[in-house]
């Protein structure tokens, strides 16, 4: 039996991929880790220990000591807030994944890492961007990915760590708050319609972007890291696709379960950073080698969002 390390647990990932690895493995075999303190963190996501990725010291000794096989290394800054502090945000996006793909190297383990759609710039193509497409970011956390994407090609190319990755789309979950993200409007918007019938979106109406619901995320996190390693032709990061929608289409959507909802728009400059990203992207590597297929379309998203919202959230 594999024995886990997830490393930024209690981000927007993490919350349900903790879930779904204990439901699978059981859950002494996944031990949780964040930069929070103990006391900070809800009783559904232990066991659980504090750990800074960028303590490689300290990361090693509690691999070797809770004798971890699989590292899923999920801390980062995310696309927006790391912008407004570059280096820091570069320091723990990149430094964080050098430390867990060097000890990897060392004690044969097998690592997930996410990357995303960031990659992407405005140079390549918006519809369907290909697997092998211009990778021009104009973000630091777009920099670090493409970055991450090469370093872990490498550590498998010459040191045969077994790293995968997928490029995420925008992840919409129930089960955490948005976290800084260029598409976590697509998030906080249903937080702001059950409380107060409205809300006021970053974006302009028309911003079309690659989205999925975060139970597609996790199953094909799952099932990438359960594929035969000789099935990948990926080692970079594999596009995955499920949905592709702007503002004004999920703001449609929210609006039949809640017909006084109201969507106001006030561009900001997270608006640059998503005309840089694709609309779609073109999974076919996914689909070949390890069978990838989305569940949720948008009307399925919106529907089981609200399904779960509603049970936590005081309505106006």
């Amino acid at each position: 039996m594999s024995k886990i390390l997830i490393i930024g647990a209690c981000g927007q990932i993490g919350t349900e991929l903790c879930a779904a690895l204990r439901k699978v493995n059981g859950a002494e075999n996944v031990l949780a880790s964040d930069v929070k303190l103990l006391n900070d963190t809800p009783f559904t996501i232990r066991p659980y220990v504090q750990l800074n990725v960028l303590d490689r010291h300290t990361l090693h000794t509690l691999i070797l000591k809770e004798k971890i096989t699989q590292v899923y290394h999920l801390a980062a800054t995310l696309s927006a807030t790391a912008e407004k502090h570059p280096l820091k945000s570069w320091d723990l996006n990149m430094q964080g994944l050098l430390n867990v793909l060097d000890i990897a190297k060392t004690d044969g383990l097998k690592v997930f890492w996410p990357s995303s759609i960031a990659v992407f710039g405005a140079n390549g193509p918006k519809a369907f961007s290909p697997q092998h497409a211009i990778t021009e970011p104009s973000t630091v956390y777009g920099i670090s990915k493409v970055a991450g994407e090469l370093w872990s090609k490498y550590y498998h190319d010459l040191y045969g760590v077994d790293v995968r990755s997928i490029r995420y789309p925008g992840l919409i979950s129930h089960s955490a708050p948005p976290g800084g993200g260029t598409t976590d409007y697509a998030v906080d918007i249903f937080y702001q319609a059950l409380r107060f019938r409205q809300y006021t979106c970053f974006l302009k109406p028309h911003t079309t972007l690659p989205m999925m619901y975060m139970e597609d995320a996790v199953r094909a996190t799952l099932q990438l890291m359960d594929a035969p390693a000789e099935r990948l032709t990926v080692r970079t990061g594999y596009n995955i696709h499920a949905l592709s929608f702007a503002p004004e289409q999920l703001a449609q959507e929210i609006g039949k379960h809640l017909p006084t909802f109201k969507m106001y728009y006030q561009p900001d400059a997270r608006q640059l950073i998503a005309e840089s990203w694709p609309a779609s992207v073109d999974d076919r590597y996914a689909r070949n080698d390890w069978g990838w297929q989305p569940q949720y379309d948008l009307s399925a998203m919106v529907t089981d969002m609200f399904k779960n919202l509603k049970q936590e959230i005081p309505q106006t």
